[in-house]
């Protein structure tokens, strides 16, 4: 879990520092052509940070994904063993009604003196 908030603040910090850099460049009083050429600089650095950004959240899915197949197994392990304990139970709740009623002076099944 913090593999994702980890993940989720660093490309927070990479759009808020892009987002803030183009806001600083626009608010500066430069000239005209000072600012074009320093919105021309940062705009050549995005592809970089789309790249850095792209990465970031594809590593982040891998993670995710690993954690999913994780709690998959685990969950169907669980399960495979409550499958299991119940067809037990099945078979020795047959065996006990088989052998009551064979004994027809016996007690009542297991299951129904439980009630």
């Amino acid at each position: 879990m913090s593999n994702n908030r980890s993940g989720a603040f660093l490309g927070g910090m990479i759009v808020g520092a892009a987002i803030g850099a183009i806001a600083g460049i626009l608010a500066t009083p430069r000239t005209g052509q000072e600012t074009r050429q320093l919105l021309k600089k940062s705009a050549d650095a995005l592809p970089d940070l789309a790249e850095d950004l792209s990465t970031t959240v594809q590593l982040q899915a891998d993670r995710l994904s690993e954690t999913a197949m994780r709690n998959w197994d685990g969950t169907l392990g669980r399960l495979r063993e409550a499958i299991s304990a119940g067809v037990e139970a099945t078979r020795e709740d047959q065996l006990l009604n088989r052998d009551a009623e064979r004994k027809p002076d016996s007690q009542p099944p297991l299951r129904d003196r439980l009630r």
